[in-house]
């Protein structure tokens, strides 16, 4: 299994702080892992959707689209940051 943390923004639009998903033929990277979120729909679809920017990590490193994730892994998506 996956272990998938949703923070800030991604949290209360979601409605789920974090979720297990099935490692596997699906779940092969980070990329295949929001695929499986936006063909949710809805919410999923609007938050992961074209044009929406999230920060992503595997394992509590930064990551991108093709970071592979295996068995046992912590997938984190948040919004950037900005600051002032």
């Amino acid at each position: 299994m996956i272990e998938v943390l949703f923070f800030a923004r991604l949290r209360e639009q979601l409605g789920t702080a974090k979720e297990r998903l099935q490692a596997g033929s699906e779940a092969t990277d980070v990329g295949a892992v929001i695929k499986l979120l936006q063909r949710r729909g809805g919410v999923w679809e609007e938050a992961f959707g074209d044009g929406q920017t999230v920060i992503m990590a595997v394992n509590q490193e930064v990551a991108s689209a093709s970071t592979p994730v295996k068995d046992g892994d912590e997938v984190a998506f948040f919004p950037p940051v900005t600051g002032g």
